[in-house]
Order: C-alpha cells, then sequence, then structure tokens
C-alpha cells in the first residue's frame, strides 16, 4: 500500500513537472520555466516538488530493495558510481552557480567547468543519480519513477534554450546534453 502511493505520488510529481515544461516549450512568453521573475515563492516551488520526487523514488527503493535480481557488479559497483558522479557533477556546478540561480534565479550565463562540455551538466548529473538508483535499489517502483523523472530532465534544457537565446541573444543547443 505505502509502495503504491509513493510510487503514484513520484510518478503524478514527474509528470506534472514534465506538462509544466512542455507548456513552457508551446508557449514561452507565458513560460512556467525557466521562471519569468523569481520571488520568494520560486525557491518552494522548485525544491519541494524536486526534493518530494527524489525523495519518493528513493522510499520506494529502500521498500523494494533488490526486489529485482540484478547482478551485484551492476548493482553496487555501476549503481553506486553513476550516484556518486551524478552527485559530484551537481554539487560541484551548484556551488559555483549557487542555490537560487540553479533553481531559476536570473544569474550570468556559465560556459566554464563543466558547461564548457554540456550545456545542461546538472540535468544530466541527475540522469546519473536517477539510473544509479534504480540499479541499485533494483526496485520496480523506483524505475516506475525514474523513467519519467528522466524524461522531465531530458526536456527541461528545451525551455531553458528559448530563455537563453532571448536573454543573451545566442542559442546553445548545438553542445550535448
Amino acid at each position: 500500500m505505502m509502495i503504491g502511493v509513493l510510487t503514484a505520488l513520484g510518478v503524478a510529481i514527474a509528470v506534472a513537472t514534465l506538462t509544466a515544461i512542455v507548456w513552457s516549450i508551446v508557449y514561452p512568453e507565458r513560460r512556467l520555466w525557466p521562471p519569468r521573475q523569481y520571488t520568494r515563492l520560486t525557491p518552494l516551488l522548485v525544491w519541494v516538488p524536486t526534493f518530494t520526487l527524489f525523495g519518493t523514488m528513493i522510499a520506494v527503493g529502500v521498500l523494494e530493495w533488490g526486489t529485482w535480481s540484478i547482478p551485484t557488479t551492476i548493482r553496487f559497483g555501476l549503481g553506486s558510481l553513476l550516484i556518486i558522479f551524478g552527485n559530484v557533477g551537481v554539487w560541484l556546478e551548484v556551488s559555483k552557480f549557487g542555490i537560487d540561480q540553479t533553481g531559476g534565479a536570473h544569474g550570468t550565463l556559465r560556459t566554464g567547468g563543466l558547461y564548457q562540455y554540456s550545456r545542461n551538466p546538472q540535468y544530466l548529473a541527475d540522469i546519473l543519480i536517477v539510473t544509479g538508483w534504480v540499479l541499485m535499489s533494483a526496485s520496480p517502483a523506483a524505475l516506475t519513477i525514474g523513467l519519467p523523472s528522466i524524461l522531465m530532465l531530458l526536456a527541461a534544457p528545451l525551455p531553458e534554450e528559448i530563455w537563453l537565446r532571448d536573454t543573451y541573444g545566442l542559442c546553445c543547443t548545438n553542445r550535448a546534453l
């Protein structure tokens, strides 16, 4: 029962966020992401769903720990490496960007660090973390939340590219994810 509720919550957050991203692509003048204006409410609207989404995936992974038979080297070897590399990538750039700018506050265009190789290293790092957790937990419910989360993370840069073009007069889509 608990796994079903948490899974439904995680999938609902991922789908709602993906819907907001698609809205922002279709209607850039009324976009939801990146936020048109950063207010005191913005961090709440960005980080509560983000941490709830990741939290539900972690929780169901723990509750269903090892349900699937995945070889130990893949589960703990590859899974751990993806989680570690993903976290290093995310927090390395967050430390340079700051929490506010990572959450949509206006700032400066970053082209150094991991951004010299990818226009979206934080999303790529999040995908590594999600994939690593799905492998490590060997949980069907974690996969059920992880797949729409990865789809959302793949779509998230698209409205940002429109914003980058409008804000900085350039488009950075020629770089890999």
